[in-house]
């Protein structure tokens, strides 16, 4: 370890992302060298900056190399309330110090990682049809039907990628919206699933898979928006409709592994849980065929531990992304060097101004993220144009849907 990676300086920058902000952390040492990450706050996450402050005076004047003894240290500190907002803020500062250290030797992070396994990952478009339908005044053109969502299908295929991935709508005299109860949009709290889910969620399916074709993978997340009893009613409806995996989130271990024994499809689940102790329990129970793993929210250098751990219960993982280019590039890294990788997820469906705010934009070539050989992630903020787009007071899933 070398002196001059002494951590001089611990900053906070946000900026306007459309519908929410974009969040990052960045080191600076006494020699010069920058290092960023992305975080968010927006994800049922309010706080993530305000601890990552609190505990910014551990982390100044220490070496920016030794990542993993700032990360205990920090732990320790905080482990009274381990897990929730703190974890992701301990996620956070660790992959800042991962981009220090890479920039410092001159080398891309995943040579951090024990160096890449593959020059192209495959990816997912995710949030196929989501996006323009729920945000339709930053992601264009708006989908208002279902010829819209049969066009995004055709997009997809035409544009080369092999794979996609759609969320549960509601249909109102053929116009789609958002069905997220789980997130509290609509806001009901029983979280059941009615026969109109079903039939409008089979329409949904069944126009995409026309659009894309017969060859192109289609995933499906269902989130937190059922019950256990739900999400078999859901399986069933769909079980001979040909689908990648069925993506679900559950807090209880024994109920998940309870649904992927009787599901026909493959199961994902797992990117909200922070931490191996969290990440086991599932492993153990055989709950999942791939484990989601949020390398933003669990530091990358974490997240290889999980990913071992899964290895061992023969799973795979996948990577959650759906935030800017800097967290793109960040799951790229851990993808580029995990071995038991599934697949990459991806937003194609950007900003007009997303490719303004960061130094370089993520490469995509037949459907696969190509890997750069910059040092650290390999792109960053733009710091001009991150102040040039203030952030806004509220915003991101936490308050998607909210009535006044």
């Amino acid at each position: 370890m070398t002196e001059g990676a002494k951590i001089r300086s611990l900053e906070l920058l946000a900026c306007d992302a459309g519908w929410r902000n974009y969040h990052f952390v960045k080191i600076s040492t006494e020699d010069g060298i920058v290092g960023w990450s992305e975080f968010d706050e927006g994800f049922g996450s309010p706080g993530v900056g305000a601890v990552i402050q609190h505990l910014s005076s551990r982390v100044v004047g220490q070496n920016a190399f030794a990542h993993e003894r700032i990360y205990a240290e920090l732990f320790s500190a905080t482990r009274p309330s381990a897990g929730g907002v703190t974890a992701q803020a301990l996620g956070a500062i660790e992959n800042a110090l991962l981009d220090v250290k890479a920039k410092s030797l001159g080398v891309p992070c995943y040579e951090l990682l024990g160096g890449k396994i593959r020059d192209r990952i495959r990816v997912y478009w995710s949030h196929c049809a989501t996006w323009r339908i729920n945000h339709p005044d930053w992601y264009k053109p708006a989908i208002t039907d279902l010829d819209g969502v049969k066009a995004i299908g055709r997009e997809v295929r035409e544009k080369k990628f092999t794979a996609l991935k759609t969320n549960i709508f509601s249909y109102q005299q053929g116009k789609p919206r958002g069905w997220r109860p789980g997130f509290g949009a609509p806001f009901e709290p029983e979280i059941n699933v009615d026969r109109k889910v079903l039939r409008d969620l089979r329409m949904h399916l069944e126009a995409i898979r026309e659009g894309a074709g017969p060859e192109i993978d289609i995933l499906l997340d269902l989130n937190f928006n059922a019950k256990t009893e739900g999400y078999l009613k859901i399986l069933r409806a769909i079980a001979d409709l040909d689908m990648f995996w069925i993506e679900i989130d559950s807090f209880n271990p024994e109920a998940l592994g309870y649904i992927r024994r009787q599901s026909p499809h493959p199961v994902s689940s797992c990117e909200t849980l922070l931490g191996l102790r969290e990440f086991l329990p599932y492993f153990r129970e055989q709950a999942m065929d791939v484990a989601i793993i949020d390398t933003p929210w669990n530091g990358v250098w974490q997240s290889m531990k999980i990913a071992a751990s899964a290895e061992a219960h023969e799973v795979n993982v996948a990577p959650h992304n759906f935030y800017g280019h800097l967290c793109t590039m960040m799951n790229a890294h851990f993808s580029a060097a995990v071995p038991n990788l599934r697949i990459m997820e991806t937003d194609i469906d950007r900003l007009a101004w997303d490719d303004e705010v960061f130094t370089h934009a993520p490469q995509f070539e037949d459907g696969y993220l190509l890997m750069p050989d910059r040092p650290g992630w390999g792109t960053e903020p733009i710091e001009e144009a991150v102040r040039a787009r203030p952030p806004k007071r509220a915003g991101g899933l936490l308050n998607y849907g909210r009535t006044p």
